[in-house]
């Protein structure tokens, strides 16, 4: 079932043409998918987020800390913290979960 909605959100990704699309939003988060093509081009963002990799592998850079990922690793970034994704596979995709502001 899981698989079943993160082929889904894919396929709702690939019709809007670009590398992020909400999928749900509330009064207290947005919940959406990421799937970025050849470079991740993220810059800090407004609000605290937590990414969980979906598909694919690659190193997540958060301030000045690297990490490897796989599907099912979580992260969590701070608002206004700089981030991205790097050397990550084709099929890379990630959940994104933004937390309203404070």
């Amino acid at each position: 079932m899981l698989n079943a909605a993160i082929e889904e959100a894919l396929i709702r990704l690939r019709e809007a043409g670009t590398d992020y699309v909400k999928l749900i939003e509330e009064q207290r988060f947005d919940l959406g998918i990421y799937q970025p093509v050849d470079i991740d081009p993220q810059t800090p963002h407004a609000r605290d987020e937590l990414y969980i990799v979906a598909k694919g592998t690659g190193r997540f850079t958060c301030a000045d800390q690297t990490k490897s990922f796989a599907p099912g690793d979580v992260f969590f970034v701070p608002a206004g913290i700089g981030h991205r994704f790097v050397d990550f596979s084709d099929d890379f995709a990630t959940w994104v979960i933004f937390f309203a502001k404070k």
